[in-house]
């Protein structure tokens, strides 16, 4: 009877620990991979808190079509031992690269597939981001999926307007408004201005930021301008590691650092804002020429980041998460 009674009551603090235990939040992320190399630093966090238990990474996608885009997310996936997450990339869109790399110096989305193995020849190959959108959402329990975008908001456009097909019979909205939490975005300037990631599609921009169902946290352009990391990143006895490599080459150009635009996103996307920053609610307007201005509300359906956590901090934050060894 003891040895029952004792069975019983570990039994019930097992359950009770895993019922308390923090649940991984699911995330979709969508990345232009290759015109900047934050995105490495982004998809590197998500790893790092991946291995952590925070995160679950349900997908990675591409919303840029240049070749090297999604064998690059594939071999970072690689090289966190997440060889298996979904790929997908836009079958019409932008194709971009950074312009500032030339003959004097390596362009790292060509160097690292060189260098790492992936299956993926070319982004070209990949499955269409729609599809893969619509698949994983399908399979996901309601409301509990965080979309994170850093790139442009053309996969996402595309998802909004999708119509019923093999994965699910509702539209792409109504599948969104379901299965969603939140769009995390690192898109716009505030209080206003032109940012690359809102401009570049301006169209698309327009569609999600008018239309999309459900909360929308954004990361404004004067966020990650002011958090510059890499140094230590490259300055460190990491070996053999395709993060370290894109930063290496891409601060040739950029030598007090990189801004952390993306990695922010990642960041609030996974952890949420709390212990980083504070927020305020509001509306996005984009205009035709992807230029944008945001009005207080505090009903609004969006949301962006101002500043609380002193900047020397999150860049330490940022940047050990970037350093993080699978």
């Amino acid at each position: 009877m003891k040895k029952l009674t004792k069975i019983t009551l570990i039994a019930f603090i097992f359950c009770i620990f895993n019922a308390c235990k923090p649940q991984p939040v699911s995330v979709i992320f969508d990345t232009d991979m290759s015109p900047d190399y934050d995105d490495v630093g982004a998809l590197a966090i998500l790893h790092a808190l991946a291995d952590s238990g925070e995160v679950k990474i349900l997908a990675t996608v591409s919303s840029n079509m240049y070749a090297n885009a999604v064998p690059c997310i594939e071999i970072i996936n690689t090289y966190f031992k997440r060889p298996d997450i979904p790929l997908g990339a836009p079958r019409k869109g932008p194709n971009m690269i950074d312009p500032r790399f030339g003959e004097k110096y390596d362009y790292w989305p060509d160097i690292l597939p060189e260098k790492y193995p992936h299956k993926v020849k070319s982004s070209a190959d990949a499955p269409d981001a729609v599809q893969v959108y619509r698949r994983i959402l399908s399979e996901q329990p309601d409301a509990s999926v965080n979309i994170i975008t850093v790139g442009f908001l053309t996969n996402v456009a595309a998802l909004l307007q999708s119509p019923p097909d093999q994965f699910s019979n509702l539209d792409g909205k109504a599948l969104i408004k379901k299965k969603v939490r939140r769009l995390i975005s690192m898109a716009g300037s505030f209080p206003n201005g032109r940012e690359f990631n809102v401009h570049i599609d301006s169209l698309a921009s327009i569609t999600v930021f008018n239309d999309w169902p459900t909360p929308v946290l954004l990361s404004g352009f004067e966020i990650g301008r002011d958090i510059l990391t890499g140094l230590r990143l490259v300055a460190s006895d990491i070996q053999n590691s395709p993060v370290k490599d894109a930063f290496s080459m891409g601060l040739k150009l950029d030598i007090h650092g990189r801004n952390s635009w993306d990695q922010t996103a990642a960041l609030v996307g996974s952890r949420g804002t709390q212990k980083y920053f504070d927020t305020v609610k509001g509306r996005m307007l984009v205009n035709m020429d992807g230029s944008n201005t945001w009005q207080d509300d505090p009903n609004g359906p969006h949301e962006r980041l101002i500043w609380k956590m002193p900047k020397e901090q999150l860049t330490r934050i940022i940047e050990d998460l970037m350093m993080y060894e699978p």
